[in-house]
């Protein structure tokens, strides 16, 4: 199941939150947590029986190794079979499995979280808790991935089973944004995208920098779009959930990217890969030599092809010239810093989203060919807004203008205008969160960005990080 479904706005989100409220104002917490978990696995297995299968039994084998491994003398070893076993399962699953397993990296990392956490801390987690941290359903198939430690104790926090009304409008407007960047902005751009790198070779300059700022925005509002869904329905059940995106398009820097772009992803790095490798403590070599183990790791994690490896590597080499330069970057204009590290992220996405290396080093080609020509038409007619489908008819109908070439381009160039001004100038979740007031005038953006994108909704698109 996708949030981004007639099914789910309408009939299992109404059904979660209501449900779960009423059963909390009769003070029956357990049942409301059994009733939460309940439809956290209704969502999962509505998006395939095999899966859920598998990710059941991997709970079970987690479950069961943590009740183990506290009562034992061997608790690092037990720890470390958890681990292997997880890891195992996520490689056989996510590049060798014959069925799709949703959201299996996210699982595994949850589990991970817990066996280490637990390891190092040990509280009494009770199975149903433990089930729920790993299928909570706004979280278990693209995250944000909620740490153990963070998560596991609002589950029994009383005051959280309390009908918060601003909590909700919070949620609901927040749910809203992520929808309409799902819907109105991410699924739009994706129409330039595609037909860009399907005809890579006859795109030129121009349109080739169009194409590639339009991937650079659609998996941006993609992402952060579900997430803002993920933190609106939490906010509606009275969960924190993590921030994953802070406006990663303003950074300065590549560092500065990491520390605002999939931001638990980057924190969970480093907790469990880059600490335990020694961080920065072992020397300057070392340091920069985790830092590209990191990155390697997480380009593989994307997807097994050398795309997403050289994507980690090139991650991995700016990440660890930031660091250098880091004393002296004050020195040098703002503007220049995020005009590098904007084009940096730009060229990096090439190989992120490409089919292949030959097109990803065919879009590079096309990107500094220097073949200036107009704007390719079939832009819009590979993404052209709904909402204004009829303007080109109106021009042909009662105008002498009978070819809508201009308005066309135009359109092109300004999506994709507005999509960049809105992933830098606009404000971000937590901006819009941390001064939100249930006003008329955000009612009334609610409700329009609501109905607007489910009136959008005429086709359902997957999440480019359910891949992932």
């Amino acid at each position: 199941m996708s949030f981004n479904t007639y099914f789910f706005v309408l009939v299992f989100l109404p059904i979660a939150v209501i449900g779960y409220h009423m059963i909390n104002r009769g003070k029956h917490f357990e049942i409301s947590k059994c009733f939460l978990l309940l439809m956290s696995v209704w969502f999962y297995f509505m998006s395939g029986w095999q899966g859920g299968l598998v990710v059941l039994g991997l709970t079970l084998i987690n479950y069961a190794i943590y009740k183990l491994f506290i009562k034992q003398n061997k608790a690092k070893l037990f720890c470390v079979l958890g681990i292997i076993i997880d890891v195992l399962v996520l490689a056989y699953f996510k590049y060798l499995g014959s069925f799709t397993v949703l959201g299996i990296s996210f699982i595994t990392f949850s589990q991970i979280s817990f066996i280490v956490d637990s390891y190092k801390e040990y509280d009494e987690v009770p199975f149903v808790d433990y089930l729920l941290y790993i299928l909570f359903f706004p979280k278990v198939v693209m995250g944000p991935i909620a740490l153990s430690r963070n998560f596991i104790p609002q589950i029994n926090d009383v005051v959280r089973k309390e009908t918060n009304f601003d909590n909700i409008a919070k949620g609901l407007y927040a749910f809203a944004f992520g929808l309409a960047k799902k819907v109105l902005l991410a699924d739009l751009l994706s129409g330039y995208v595609g037909y860009a790198y399907d005809y890579t070779p006859i795109l030129g300059m121009t349109n080739a920098w169009i194409a590639v700022l339009a991937y650079t925005l659609q998996i941006y509002f993609d992402f952060s779009g579900f997430c803002d869904m993920a933190t609106g329905i939490g906010l509606m059940l009275n969960f924190d959930i993590p921030d994953n995106f802070l406006s990663p398009y303003r950074s300065l820097s590549i560092g500065e990217f990491w520390d605002r772009w999939h931001i638990t992803l980057t924190k969970f790095f480093t907790k469990y890969i880059y600490i335990p490798l020694g961080g920065n403590r072992k020397g300057v070599f070392r340091t920069y030599l985790n830092i590209m183990i990191v990155f390697l790791i997480s380009g593989i994690w994307h997807g097994s092809t050398i795309n997403f490896v050289i994507w980690g590597i090139i991650h991995g080499i700016l990440s660890c010239i930031s660091r250098i330069i880091k004393p002296i970057e004050d020195k040098i204009p703002k503007w220049i810093r995020w005009t590098v590290t904007f084009i940096c992220v730009n060229l990096a996405w090439v190989y992120f989203r490409a089919p292949s290396l030959a097109g990803a080093n065919l879009m590079i080609k096309e990107l500094f060919s220097f073949k200036i020509i107009p704007v390719d038409a079939n832009f819009a007619v590979h993404a052209f807004p709904a909402e204004l489908e009829i303007v080109p008819w109106l021009l042909n109908k009662f105008t002498k203008i009978k070819s809508t070439y201009y308005f066309a381009s135009t359109v092109s160039v300004l999506v994709v205008a507005f999509g960049l001004f809105a992933a830098t100038k606009m404000k971000n979740t937590r901006e819009r969160l941390e001064e939100f007031k249930a006003t008329k005038g955000n009612i009334a953006i609610t409700v329009l960005l609501l109905v607007w994108s489910v009136m959008s909704m005429s086709e359902v698109s997957n999440f480019i990080y359910v891949n992932f």
